[in-house]
């Protein structure tokens, strides 16, 4: 099996180290992020990084128990960079002096500007006297360590680029990930092209050493795996049904509280066109019926999460010489899981908190995903052939439509959010929107409202259309649809969808963790 070479990022708590991978596994180079309380020496020499990244964070090197690396980074003779905080401790370690602000803290867009010397490092940049920049820190490089020399400045960081060309250690004060610096792309690419990557980090390769270690794991057991219809399970299902073929069953959990024929799109789309065997456990009774009168939110979940594991388990067990519970974790689950403070993240989809499942059950895991972001599971999708209609869906939450309909759910206002939501998605669909945003949906609202439709009086619901863009998956802004869009398509839920008489747009910037209204 191919040994990819591999770059360590030592994490020291920046809020935006992921991005500091996802910039790298573009530029198709393997990298893994490690909090830097785990690089060890013994963890150092097993992992053999081709190159390292310090990340920024928001300690000082002066405070009492500072994150640090272990000074064997710097011996084992591979390039490293460090970012921001990345940069301070490298310094601090090597012989240079951090001092404290005291007016020299840069927090923002900046501007760098480059110095007599040139290092194949800052290859692009420059080319119109200075570089844009997104700054971050309160102490600053006050006396570069011995070995290094200054390649740009800016008016807070008279060293904001410094090199030891040597020993290929290079420091930057400021964030090259964030897309507030853009030409930082290009520096990471300079970066890895120097440390000797070759790029063969590619979805093709992925997917034959992937399919080689699920055989090799699975042998000739039988896997279950949970399909909910979404990217991430779907293209797991469809990766490990390459692998194993009918050692694979798959368990579609139908809460009732799917979106407007999504069912049976399931279905068709496993069951006739992939072959794959799967178990449709139709439960929308149960779940309906569990959550009549509940309007509290977070109950909502409990109940929904709760139910989904007896359903889960009720029907895979079923499934004789069933072994492995197949998942479709993603790397960022997994960083989350080994978090920098050590602890665990704050809990913001408490549905997803369905752990203990393959314990409960005997079961051991396979999760092909797991070394993944999202933009790599969809690359790898094509790469498997799922229609572009599949890998290009927007998020959908564990819970459906239940947190999309505030207060008590019932089946009137479940069809009419259905059918408002499906007019909804049709009108971004024909007006070519749909790629442009990240998650777009309808919430009935839990109020009644009068209106006037042709002579006679109505009191039906209202509706909200929220329709959010992203980036990174990390921050959201809402979209700025035309007034004539939005005109058009209240016209046509209002004429449409018999129980809404009133339609309004939801403008609010919120986290994607949070955008699925309750």
């Amino acid at each position: 099996m191919t040994q990819h070479d591999r770059l360590l990022i030592i994490d020291f708590g920046s809020q935006v180290t992921q991005l500091i991978a996802r910039r790298l596994r573009e530029l198709n180079v393997y990298c893994e992020i490690h909090p830097y309380q785990n690089v060890t020496d013994d963890f150092l020499a097993e992992f053999a990084p081709r190159a390292m990244i310090f990340s920024g964070g928001p300690a000082s090197v002066f405070a009492e128990g500072a994150p640090m690396p272990p000074q064997s980074a710097f011996k084992m003779g591979v390039p490293i960079l460090g970012i921001c905080y990345g940069q301070q401790v490298m310094m601090h370690c090597l012989g240079g002096k951090v001092q404290r602000g005291h007016g020299t803290a840069e927090f923002g867009r900046a501007f760098v500007t480059p110095t007599d010397a040139r290092h194949p490092l800052l290859d692009g940049w420059f080319g119109e006297g200075r570089e844009q920049v997104w700054m971050s820190h309160g102490d600053h490089v006050s006396d570069i360590a011995p070995g290094f020399s200054v390649y740009g400045t800016s008016p807070n960081a008279p060293f904001a680029i410094t090199a030891d060309p040597a020993r290929q250690f290079y420091a930057v004060q400021f964030h090259p990930e964030v897309h507030h610096t853009p030409k930082g792309a290009k520096l990471y690419e300079n970066f890895v092209r120097l440390a000797g990557f070759k790029g063969d980090w590619t979805m093709g390769a992925y997917r034959e050493e992937a399919i080689a270690k699920i055989r090799a794991q699975v042998g000739d057991s039988h896997v279950i795996c949970g399909l909910s219809g979404g990217v991430d399970s779907s293209v797991a299902a469809i990766l490990i049904h390459e692998a194993i073929g009918d050692q694979l069953t798959c368990v579609f959990v139908d809460h009732g509280l799917l979106r407007l024929n999504e069912a049976e799109e399931v279905v068709t789309m496993f069951r006739d066109n992939y072959n794959i065997r799967l178990i449709h456990a139709e439960e929308s009774e149960l779940f309906l019926g569990a959550l009549e009168g509940v309007s509290d939110p977070e109950v909502k979940r409990k109940t929904i999460g709760r139910l989904f594991i007896d359903v889960f388990q009720k029907y895979a067990s079923q499934i004789e010489g069933a072994e492995f519970l197949a998942q479709g974790t993603l790397y960022p689950d997994v960083i989350e899981s080994v978090s920098f403070s050590g602890g665990p993240s704050v809990t913001i989809k408490s549905h997803h908190n369905v752990g203990g499942l393959p314990e409960k059950m005997g079961l051991k895991l396979v999760e092909p995903l797991r070394e993944l972001f999202k933009d790599e599971v969809r690359a790898l999708g094509r790469e498997l052939g799922l229609p572009q209609s599949f890998i290009g869906r927007h998020p959908f939450p564990g819970p459906g439509l239940a947190i999309r309909c505030p207060g008590e759910i019932t089946r009137e206002k479940l069809e009419i959010l259905r059918r408002a939501d499906a007019v909804y998605i049709d009108q971004i669909r024909k007006h070519g929107l749909y790629d442009e945003i990240w998650q777009a949906f309808v919430a009935i609202l839990p109020v009644k409202t009068v209106g006037v439709m042709g002579d006679g009086r109505t009191y039906d619901f209202a509706c909200a259309l929220r329709a959010v863009t992203s980036v990174d998956g990390m921050t959201a802004d809402y979209y700025p649809f035309s007034h004539d869009f939005l005109g058009e398509t209240a016209t046509r839920i209002i004429n449409e969808v018999q129980g809404i008489n009133r339609v309004t747009y939801d403008i609010t910037s919120k986290p994607p963790g949070t955008i699925e209204w309750e």
